[in-house]
């Protein structure tokens, strides 16, 4: 691995994670991913700006060989996947002092363990002189924790991000070339991790606007020499209404719920209505984050466990809530055998999501021909509520 060069003094030095394929126990990585940290040398000073995952330190480290003296350490976020080397870089630079943002610090000291007297916090708008570089910190709260910060490196024009505008993509390119690839991978990292926060990075994007910005360096993903591709992207997902789309997440254990499932989309279908249904038991988490940025409806089809919904269904309706997505319409779906509460259940869940219900389609056992008239009629209503988009 080779540190490489964005411009003169600027080179990133990350560590590329080919064989992660899950984070945080959860988050599918089909694609890998990659730790961004860059290092910034000025006339006077030198600063490194993010670590990397713990687990490739030494892949930082021997990048770092060629450093024979480091000034600073900025810690734009104290998750550990970016936070994670700070004290091996300690260790090698003692002399080098800790930037990061007063709500940063505490969490540093717990996560880390870095003493106290080696961090200096930073307020928003605060500069650094490096002698013929100045970085200038820009205060990002929830992009996606409370205490991150984002770097602004005034004369070349580079913002420095952290996870805000990444993507989980690992791959040799140091820019966006294959735009395609990624978009669609910072479109999941939006889904999954961005989204929830989506009313407060619309404000961030505002604020940004003030800025001239050449390059977009996050902390995962490549690089965007093409600032507009990623930015116009994030407003699209942040403000854009919905469009003429319905999620459907389901699961079936004795073929009931596929029945009413397949019924539903067919309908929808015939009635110019996009339906996209994942099957909780094989689905890609990711995938249906991905379409939740989008979707104006959720359908979920859950079959009964004892009184309640199916476990993997449950976990459809909690991720959702979680994520915040911009839904206007919500309907479940699903087949008992004595009884059961799925629908408060599920309702339950999504609590936190402002979304009109619309009356919910429940059989016992298998579906009956008033059954599926049903399922019908609920395609009109949704269909009906489609039309303005």
């Amino acid at each position: 691995m080779q540190a490489k060069e964005m411009g003169p003094g600027i080179h990133w030095v990350g560590a590329i994670d080919w064989d992660r394929r899950l984070f945080d126990e959860l988050i599918p990585l089909p694609d890998g991913t990659s730790y961004n940290a860059y290092l910034v040398k000025g006339s006077e000073k030198i600063a490194l700006i993010d670590t990397v995952d713990p687990a490739k330190s030494d892949v930082l480290m021997e990048l770092l060989d060629t450093v024979p003296r480091l000034d600073y350490l900025i810690v734009q976020h104290v998750e550990q996947d970016h936070s994670g080397s700070v004290p091996a870089v300690l260790d090698r630079y003692p002399q080098a002092r800790v930037l990061c943002t007063p709500k940063a610090k505490g969490m540093i000291v717990d996560h880390l363990h870095v003493p106290e007297d080696r961090i200096t916090t930073v307020e928003n708008g605060e500069v650094l002189s490096l002698g013929d570089r100045t970085l200038e910190f820009i205060h990002a709260p929830w992009v996606h924790w409370p205490e991150t910060t984002l770097t602004y490196l005034r004369e070349d024009k580079v913002l420095f991000t952290c996870d805000l505008f990444g993507s989980h993509l690992a791959t040799t390119d140091l820019y966006a070339n294959d735009r395609e690839r990624v978009y669609e991978a910072a479109k999941r990292y939006y889904a999954e991790i961005m989204m929830p926060f989506r009313t407060i990075i619309e404000k961030h994007l505002k604020a940004l606007q003030r800025y001239e910005i050449a390059t977009i360096a996050p902390s995962h993903g490549p690089v965007y020499d093409d600032p507009s591709f990623i930015l116009d992207a994030y407003r699209t997902w942040v403000l854009d209404p919905p469009r003429n789309l319905v999620v459907l997440p389901y699961t079936s254990m004795h073929g009931s719920t596929a029945v009413m499932v397949e019924r539903l989309v067919a309908s929808l279908a015939e009635r110019g209505v996009r339906v996209e249904p994942f099957n909780m038991t094989v689905t890609d988490l990711g995938r249906l984050a991905i379409n939740l940025v989008d979707a104006a409806t959720i359908v979920f089809g859950a079959p009964t466990v004892l009184t309640g919904a199916h476990p993997n269904v449950i976990l459809a309706a909690y991720l959702t809530s979680a994520l915040r997505p911009k839904l206007k319409t919500a309907g479940i779906i699903g087949s008992y055998g004595w009884g059961g509460k799925a629908p408060e259940q599920l309702k339950g869940l999504m609590g936190s999501l402002k979304v009109e219900w619309l009356d919910p389609v429940m059989c016992r056992g298998l579906p009956t021909k008033e059954d599926l008239d049903a399922l019908d009629r609920l395609a009109d209503a949704i269909a009906e509520r489609h039309e303005e988009l």
